[in-house]
């Protein structure tokens, strides 16, 4: 089922063209991995479709399109993580949830005690709660990655757009970052502001594979393919991924729980 819909775009910044006409589709309740090498244009498409950097084409999310709605109305809808939050000043964690709010609060007025109590909800569910009055700075980086998740969370945007957000994170910080990142778009589908997907541009392939529903491998500022990493034969995996991170080989295997995962080696024997 198409949820988010994009055709043709192009954008870049500084007269430069980054990514070419561009078409994919996002389906509800998934989790979609965007891979590519640097400069291939993973963040200048994530920008563009949140608005951040003006595009040609258009971007359809369900029956709307993005293109003609103002940006406190696509805020509304659409949530973008950065690698980097932008905080810098002394602000508590529970204030840095409530700030998902905003769009859908008038000038002057401050979030309610019901918005407080999502945002307190949401923390607890990232696994901080207790800690709502600590200083956002204090945190480690993958508790502050935690809670910008739980800001996107509590404000209940329906796609949310991440730009490499496990690039800084420790092993258990990653998985718990994607566990909780399911977790939010299952919750799409019993909640009444509707079904949710996610395009996660990721650094570690790995994760990637073993994570997302399907994987958009991106280079030169093209779709060069359309991964199903549990339904797509190992070999044909092996010839794509190969475009970016040269000879590579993919093993099937079961972890202690019994789940199937995704091993993959490079050329060398090392592994990924």
């Amino acid at each position: 089922m198409s949820f988010f819909k994009v055709e043709n775009l192009t954008a870049g910044y500084g007269g430069k063209q980054v990514v070419n006409h561009l078409s994919f589709e996002l389906e509800a309740g998934s989790l979609t991995g965007l891979l590519g090498a640097n400069g291939s244009g993973k963040s200048t498409l994530l920008k563009a479709l949140c608005g951040i950097l003006p595009h040609r084409g258009s971007c359809m999310l369900e029956k709307q399109f993005l293109e003609e709605l103002s940006p406190r109305e696509l805020a509304r809808l659409c949530s973008y993580i950065p690698q980097r939050s932008g905080i810098s000043i002394d602000i508590s964690v529970l204030d840095v949830v409530l700030m998902g709010f905003n769009p859908r609060l008038g000038l002057l007025e401050y979030p309610s005690a019901q918005m407080k109590e999502k945002a307190r909800q949401a923390l607890a569910r990232a696994g901080l709660a207790g800690r709502e009055e600590e200083n956002y700075l204090h945190l480690s980086e993958g508790q502050k990655q935690l809670c910008i998740l739980a800001r996107t969370l509590a404000a209940e945007s329906r796609l949310l757009l991440l730009d490499e957000p496990e690039s800084a994170l420790d092993f258990r910080y990653r998985y718990r970052m994607l566990e909780f990142l399911r977790e939010w778009i299952r919750d799409g589908e019993q909640e009444q502001y509707g079904q949710r997907a996610a395009l996660a541009a990721l650094h570690d392939p790995s994760l990637a594979l073993n994570c997302c529903d399907r994987l958009l491998l991106l280079e030169g500022g093209e779709i060069r393919s359309v991964l199903r990493p549990f339904a797509d034969p190992l070999e044909k995996m092996e010839e794509q991924l190969a475009l970016i991170y040269g000879c590579v080989s993919l093993h099937r295997c079961m972890d202690k729980s019994g789940r199937e995962q995704l091993v993959m080696l490079k050329e060398n024997g090392g592994w990924e």
